[in-house]
């Protein structure tokens, strides 16, 4: 029997509930299938660790976690440390360290889900965001000078590099070749920033003549957001810089019907690293403890998991009996307009399961 080595860390806020609610699922999935079994180390890194030691995680945790199969990660952010704070020394850390280049984002209307958008069916709506993940806007180049004074400057530099750029958008035709409508739109802003994203849209060119069974168009990131809302059937794969595709698929989600069901992986697609799986809903304290979260988010970003490890059959069944779950008007959570709590749908999923 095959087994997997699991790293969790469950981070900040909701990310200690929706995280071992997940770990549950994957130990009630691996027991309904009895072809393989997970192995959890569980880091508690975060917040709560910051105030202990003055680092989001161990100088030594990227070493930590370099052996695992995968990771799924619950949140980063707490309130009385600041964002940038939080994100670059957890999150970003693990991401840019094991060079997971690739943030990949299924939307869709599940089964049961009020979304927002009038005329507008569960088959309009089936996009996966691919977000560059590594570059970009979040390069952390740049710097404050003169703080405090009158003439203080602050510059953040969006590093964009040929072989990055390729890399990512050969990732997304690739991904939008295997998908059945084979259409790929390449979002940037070439019309005002003129020398990045005018790359962006050369090597696009370039790389597209290597899948000539892709249909492609371009779009403005304005305009996109646009088109997400009033034409999201003429949509399928997108792809996108790391601050774009960031804004662009939490907008996905919401449209979708809540933050709280959208999933995201981190992939290295070389497979080098472990990739890194996890919901998009952020640590949300102000519902913390209470057991209101949605756990969903995670259960769907266990699916990817189990796709990117090679255990396709788990993940249909476990994606089957999410969509049987959110069915249910019953098992819907605070963010779905229910009443639902974070245990409820858990053991429908694991009952489900079983």
């Amino acid at each position: 029997m095959k087994t997997y080595r699991i790293a969790t860390i469950p981070g900040d806020g909701i990310g200690k509930e929706v995280i071992p609610a997940g770990q549950q699922v994957m130990q009630a999935l691996a027991q309904a299938c009895g072809t393989f079994a997970f192995e959890f180390e569980n880091f508690g890194w975060g917040g709560d660790y910051y105030r202990e030691h003055g680092v989001m995680m161990p100088a030594d945790g990227l070493d930590a976690l370099r052996g695992k199969d995968a990771i799924l990660f619950g949140s980063a952010g707490d309130p009385d440390i600041p964002d940038h704070i939080t994100l670059w020394g957890l999150r970003l850390k693990i991401c840019q360290g094991f060079d997971q280049y690739a943030n990949v984002r299924p939307t869709r209307i599940l089964p049961g889900i009020d979304a927002p958008l009038k005329r507008c069916t569960p088959q309009d709506l089936d996009w996966v965001i691919v977000r560059e993940n590594s570059e970009g806007e979040y390069s952390g180049v740049g710097g404050r000078v003169h703080q405090g004074h009158s003439i203080e400057a602050a510059t953040d530099v969006s590093i964009m590099t040929r072989a990055g750029v390729e890399r990512i958008l050969r990732y997304a035709f690739k991904l939008a070749q295997s998908r059945p409508r084979k259409m790929l739109t390449v979002v940037t802003k070439s019309n005002a920033q003129r020398h990045a994203m005018v790359m962006w849209d050369e090597i696009a060119v370039q790389v597209s003549k290597e899948f000539p069974d892709v249909k492609w168009d371009k779009e403005l990131v304005d305009a996109a957001t646009a088109r997400m809302v009033n034409r999201p059937a003429t949509l399928d794969t997108l792809v996108a810089t790391n601050l774009h595709a960031d804004i662009l698929s939490d907008l996905a989600a919401a449209l979708a019907g809540s933050l709280g069901i959208a999933p995201t992986g981190n992939i290295d697609p070389e497979r080098r690293y472990p990739s890194m799986f996890e919901p998009i809903h952020g640590s949300a304290f102000d519902i913390m403890g209470k057991g209101l979260a949605n756990p969903v988010g995670t259960f769907w970003s266990v699916v990817m998991l189990l796709e990117h490890i090679g255990e396709p059959a788990a993940a249909q069944r476990l994606m089957a009996v999410i969509e049987s779950v959110t069915a249910n008007p019953a098992l819907h959570t605070g963010d779905l307009g229910g009443k639902a709590l974070t245990g409820d749908v858990t053991q429908a999923v694991c009952k489900a399961l079983a």
